[in-house]
């Protein structure tokens, strides 16, 4: 038996979505296996790791001054490579059930704007974490072949990609990306926008999580209503005290609309850097809206609205770009085909 043979009976080949937001894991045979946050927590003194993933998301705004908890993906982009190196081992390891003898081939998912420097990051992540081949595939590519569409074909598609840190728009054809734009502002300037909102309107003080539950139960771009509404709680800006008030949907749409205009604004400027052939086959096709964004209600009337083309959200939006990147697992000559060069 070969050493490449070996590996292969030990181990599973895996896909990574490695979000600013969430890390999610695909397994060669299985699907995805694990959807969990990318926050790291660490005792600050020893520099033990304390929790990874959902335990260490719980900590956010609640943890005494010995403990950081990190986010190691900024942005969509690596910005701490101790803490990312230590989160891909966990997840790497417990796909594998802890075993140390693992070697997959692993495909992670990367942001359009990445530069070689990052690049370098991230593979040295996954090698050090213990992938024995590294593919690194653009993530809008990666959530159009999640979302189904034929990347291949001559005939033009559009996705856009609405992560945590970063939305990326992209028109692609014969398995390449035509033109792109990418914007740092996604869900987490989304939470950040109702954070500040919550400020002026309500001189109400809220963290992070509070911000993020706010957004799933009551964002909205379009169409908002006065009458749902949600209990939220807080602290006085002015008197320091913690308090309760109720929020509508129509504010929240409100809050989010700045945010929301320079996300448009994106998919407009690409679509007019789009080749006329290709802006035909979008005509046609319309455009696929992919990652956590997408679930945002009203997010599809809003680009539909503003650009005049029909919208349709990907099956899946969130795992769309992981899906992408396990299917490419099964056709390793179109992965070597369309992964990021040196």
């Amino acid at each position: 038996m070969t050493f490449g043979s070996v590996f292969q009976f030990f181990s599973k080949d895996l896909a990574i979505d490695l979000g600013t937001a969430n890390t999610l894991v695909y397994m060669k045979g299985k699907g995805i296996i694990i959807n969990e946050p990318s926050v790291i927590a660490e005792n600050s003194i020893t520099g033990e790791t304390l929790a990874i993933g959902k335990k260490a998301k719980e900590m956010l705004g609640k943890s005494p001054p010995y403990i950081d908890v990190i986010r190691p993906i900024k942005d969509g982009v690596i910005s701490n490579i101790e803490a990312t190196m230590e989160m891909l081992k966990y997840f790497i390891h417990e796909t594998h059930n802890r075993r140390t003898l693992v070697y997959p081939r692993v495909v992670i998912s990367t942001p359009l704007s990445i530069t070689s420097v990052e690049r370098r990051a991230v593979k040295e992540s996954a090698e050090e974490a213990g992938a024995r081949e590294v593919y690194l595939i653009e993530e809008p590519m990666a959530a159009a072949i999640g979302a189904g569409l034929a990347v291949q074909d001559p005939s033009g598609c559009m996705i856009i990609n609405i992560g945590g840190g970063m939305t990326e728009v992209a028109v692609i054809a014969l398995s390449g990306i035509v033109c792109s734009k990418s914007i740092r502002i996604a869900g987490d300037a989304l939470n950040e926008a109702i954070i500040q909102f919550m400020k002026s309107k309500h001189n109400l003080l809220i963290g992070e999580l509070t911000a993020e539950r706010i957004k799933i139960q009551l964002g909205c771009a379009c169409g908002g209503s006065l009458e749902k509404t949600m209990t939220v709680k807080g602290r006085d800006l002015i008197r320091g005290l913690p308090v309760t008030l109720f929020v509508s949907e129509k504010e929240i749409e409100e809050a989010l609309s700045e945010t929301l205009n320079n996300i448009v604004m994106t998919v407009k400027l690409t679509l007019e850097n789009t080749p006329p052939e290709l802006a035909a086959d979008i005509i046609t096709k319309g455009i696929v809206i992919a990652g956590g964004g997408a679930l945002l209600k009203g997010i599809g009337a809003l680009i539909q609205k503003e650009t005049g083309l029909p919208v349709n959200p990907a099956k899946d939006p969130i795992s769309s770009v992981v899906i992408g990147a396990g299917k490419m697992l099964d056709e390793l000559s179109l992965l070597k085909e369309i992964s990021v060069k040196d």
